[in-house]
C-alpha cells in the first residue's frame, strides 16, 4: 500500500517594509533591488492553512505575521506534497535558489 504524502514547501511574499528590519537585512546581502522578499517554510497542513495560522499569530514568524502579503503557489506548488525529509531537504534548497536569484529571503 502506497503512503500518502502530506507535507508541504511554501512561499509567502513579504512587504518590502520588512527591508527596514535589521536581522531580514543582513541575512541578505546581495539582496537586488526590485526582487520580491518572500519568506519560506515547510508544514504538515495545507499551506493556506498555515499562511492564515502566521497571521493569526499561531506559531507565527514574526516576518510573516507582520509583513506576510500572500502565498506564491509558482514558486513551489509543483514540488507538493513530499514525505517530512523531502520537505525538510527541499525547504533549504528552495530558500537557497531563491536568494541565489536575488530574493530577500527568511527560512524558518
Amino acid at each position: 500500500m502506497r503512503r500518502r504524502y502530506h507535507y508541504h514547501v511554501y512561499v509567502i511574499e513579504l512587504s518590502k517594509d520588512v527591508l527596514y528590519e535589521a536581522r531580514f537585512k543582513k541575512a541578505n546581502p546581495d539582496y537586488v533591488a526590485g526582487k520580491q522578499c518572500v519568506y519560506v517554510g515547510m508544514t504538515g497542513l495545507n499551506p493556506d492553512v498555515r499562511f492564515d495560522k502566521h497571521k493569526a499569530g499561531i506559531q507565527a514568524n514574526k516576518f510573516v505575521q507582520k509583513f506576510g502579503l500572500r502565498l506564491l503557489t509558482e514558486l513551489y506548488e509543483a514540488y507538493n506534497p513530499m514525505p517530512y525529509d523531502g520537505a525538510r531537504d527541499m525547504e533549504v534548497e528552495l530558500a537557497i535558489g531563491l536568494r541565489e536569484a536575488g530574493y530577500g529571503v527568511w527560512q524558518a
